[in-house]
C-alpha cells in the first residue's frame, strides 16, 4: 500500500458519546490520502462498535488496555505509516471539509510543522469562540515559552522528527512534545494555514485537572526556558489574566 501523507490518530477510552463528530469530520474529508488510526484503552461501552461501524480502507481500530492518553499517542505513532502525523482525539474535529486539502497544499512546500488556529466547541458542538493564545505567524522553539500558542489537535508534525510522549508528565505531556518537535526544526521550516483547521472539545483530559496541568507546564517551562525568566513570565500573566476577568 502507498504511503498516505497523513495519519490521523484518534485515542478513545469510553468516548461513545463524544467520538461521532470526530468520526465525522474525518470522513467528510475532500482529500483522501490519509489512514485513520483508532486507538483505543480497551473501551468498556459501545466505542469499538461504533468505531467499527464507519470502518473503511483508511480507518483501522486498535484496542488493547494502555498507561494512559500519551502511552496511546505512542502506540498510535507507532502504528502510523503517514509521512504527517495529526492528533485528532475523541471530541474534536476538523473545523471544515476541506481542512485537510489546506494541510494537503501546505505540505506540498515539504515543512516539518503545519499548523493553524483552534476554536472552542462544548458538548452540543456549539462554538464558544477562540482560544485566549494567539497562533503566532511565525513558529519556532521560543514561541511555547508564553504556553502553548498552537493547541496540539492544530499542531501537524511530520513522522521523521516526532519523538516518544515523555510518560512521566501525566497532563502536560503533549506541551513537551511540541517543544521537542520546535527544537528539531526552524521558523522557515514551519507552515501557518492562517485559518482555524480545529474544533477542540473543552471538557476534555487536561480540563479536568487543569490547575494539574498547569504546574506541570511551569515545570516543563523552568526545564527549557530556566527558572527565573519563565517565574517572571508567569507573573505577567497573573496580570493578564486579571484584566481580562475585570474587562468580562
Amino acid at each position: 500500500m502507498q504511503t498516505p501523507l497523513f495519519s490521523i490518530i484518534t485515542i478513545t477510552f469510553n468516548a461513545e458519546a463524544e467520538l461521532p463528530p470526530t468520526l465525522a469530520s474525518v470522513d467528510a474529508q475532500g482529500f483522501t490520502d490519509y489512514e485513520h488510526l483508532i486507538i483505543d484503552g480497551a473501551s468498556t461501552d459501545g466505542t469499538i462498535a461504533l468505531a467499527r461501524a464507519t470502518a473503511s480502507a483508511r480507518r483501522h481500530i486498535f484496542s488493547e488496555p494502555d498507561k494512559g492518553l500519551y502511552d496511546a499517542m505512542n502506540k498510535g505513532m507507532r502504528r502510523a505509516s503517514g509521512k504527517y502525523l495529526i492528533f485528532l482525539n475523541a471530541g474534536d474535529s476538523f473545523t471544515a471539509s476541506d481542512t485537510l486539502a489546506l494541510y494537503a497544499a501546505a505540505a506540498r512546500r515539504n515543512p516539518d510543522i503545519i499548523y493553524g488556529d483552534t476554536q472552542l466547541v462544548d458538548a452540543g458542538r456549539r462554538v464558544i469562540g477562540p482560544r485566549h493564545l494567539n497562533v503566532p505567524e511565525q513558529l519556532d522553539f521560543k514561541s511555547f515559552r508564553r504556553g502553548m500558542l498552537v493547541c496540539h489537535q492544530s499542531f501537524c508534525v511530520k513522522r521523521a522528527i516526532a519523538p516518544d510522549y515523555d510518560l512521566t508528565y501525566r497532563f502536560s505531556a503533549d506541551y513537551e512534545w511540541c517543544l521537542r518537535c520546535l527544537r528539531q526544526t526552524s521558523p522557515d521550516r514551519c507552515a501557518n494555514l492562517h485559518t482555524t483547521v480545529t474544533d477542540y472539545l473543552t471538557d476534555g483530559l487536561t480540563d479536568k485537572n487543569h490547575s494539574a496541568s498547569l504546574r506541570e507546564r511551569y515545570r516543563i517551562m523552568c526545564h527549557y526556558y530556566g527558572t527565573l525568566p519563565t517565574l517572571l513570565r508567569h507573573i505577567g500573566f497573573a496580570c493578564r489574566a486579571a484584566l481580562r476577568k475585570l474587562r468580562k
